[in-house]
This record gives C-alpha cells, structure tokens and sequence, in this order.
C-alpha cells in the first residue's frame, strides 16, 4: 500500500515538472523567446544588450537548455564566448551546465523511473547506464559523454539520476567533461557564431575529437598494459 502511494506521489509530482516544463516552454514560444534562443545573431544582440544581467542570463539559459531538451545549449555557449571572451565566457556557461545537469539528476532521482523512463529519448542512455553497476564505471560513462557535444547532455543527466551514481561522483564527472568542452566551443564564439551549418558541424567534430583524445589514449594504454601483463 505505501509503495502504491509512493508511485502515485511521484506520479502527480512528475505530472506536476511536465506541466511547469510544457507551460514554460509555451510561454517561450509564444513570446517569441524560443526563436531569439535559437538565432545565434539575435541572441548575441539581445544579450549584449541586457549589460550587468547578461552573465546571469547565460547561465539562467544554460540551466533550461539542460532541463528542457528543446532549448539548444549550443548558441548559448557561443554567444556567451563572442561577448564574454573564453575564460569568463566558460566560466558562466559551465556554471551553468553544470546547475542544469545537476537539476535534471535530482528531477530523476526524485521521480523515479516509474515517470522518467516514459520520456523515449532517455531509454537508449538507460539501456547503456543500465548495464553498469560500479560507481567507477557509471562516472567514466558520464566524463565521456560530457566530451562529446552530440551526446544529448540532458538525457545523460536525467539517465544518470536513475542509476546507482552518487551525486557527488556525477557532479565531478560532469565537471571534469564539460570544463574542456566548453571552452573549445566558447573560445571559438565568435568563429562558430559567423559559421554556415557546415562549418559548425566540422567544428564540433573537431571539438569532439579534441577533447576526447586524452580519453581514447588512455584506453589504449591500459589496454596494452593488460596484454603485456597476460604475456608475462
């Protein structure tokens, strides 16, 4: 009976984020906001234009993007580079990623993955973090993900939350992979921004490849460890 209310209980408060979320995103569209948020031009204008409010509405951003999968985190981060420069363009953007991701991690939790597994974009990353038990495992998952900026960052976050992962190794994850990644693509603002399509494709496979070098060889050297090991 008490684990019945409990599903009902997360049920209404799943029901409840929905709502917020849906209506918030209405507001955005209806406003016209959503379109400015994905005009990487007109975002750079507006914000410039908001003065001393600009870093916190980076980072306000940063935080829906995470949180509501429609919102691009993209353009945010490039205009946040053009304007900001990279060390405090990063800074703010990290700050906010990191909120956001952390945000969507409690949101999971909280729920449960009674509610949170109904949303189809997270089941192929729970499919993936289903598999892994070991906190080191799940936290090696999260680092690599974070360095590869076509890896929904939002999905990763909600996943994570459903898994075994303490909140503390997860946060450290999350940071360790965004810091490197947000400061390619920010430092590369005002470039990414000018860019056609195109050239922000090759642009973040560059980024991709970039940040996950030192990953990719650390693989192979532990992998080579091990098969001399097994000769010896």
């Amino acid at each position: 009976m008490a684990s019945t209310l409990g599903v009902k209980h997360r049920l209404i408060l799943g029901a409840s984020v929905l709502i917020g979320l849906v209506t918030l995103y209405w507001i955005l569209m209806e406003t016209g906001a959503l379109s400015t948020l994905t005009n990487k031009q007109a975002l750079r204008e507006w914000v410039g234009q908001l003065g001393g409010w600009g870093p916190l509405t980076i980072i306000a951003m940063m935080i829906a993007a995470i949180v509501m999968s429609p919102i691009p985190s993209g353009p945010i981060a490039m205009v946040a580079g053009a304007i900001y420069g990279p060390l405090w363009g990063t800074a703010y953007v990290v700050i906010g990623a990191e909120a956001g991701a952390l945000l969507a991690f409690g949101i999971a939790r909280l729920l449960g993955c009674e509610v949170i597994h109904r949303w189809s974009r997270i089941r192929p990353m729970l499919d993936w973090l289903g598999k892994e038990r070991s906190q080191t495992g799940l936290m090696l998952f999260v680092f690599a993900s974070r360095l590869v900026p076509f890896i929904s960052f939002d999905a990763v976050s909600y996943a994570a939350g459903l898994t075994p992962l303490a909140f503390w190794r997860f946060l450290i994850a999350t940071l360790a992979g965004v810091l490197p990644t947000a400061y390619l693509i920010v430092m590369f603002g005002e470039v990414l921004i000018t860019a056609d399509s195109r050239g922000l494709t090759v642009a973040l496979i560059l980024a991709s490849g970039v940040t996950l070098l030192p990953l990719l060889a650390k693989l192979v050297w532990t992998r080579h460890r091990k098969r001399r090991t097994s000769s010896n």
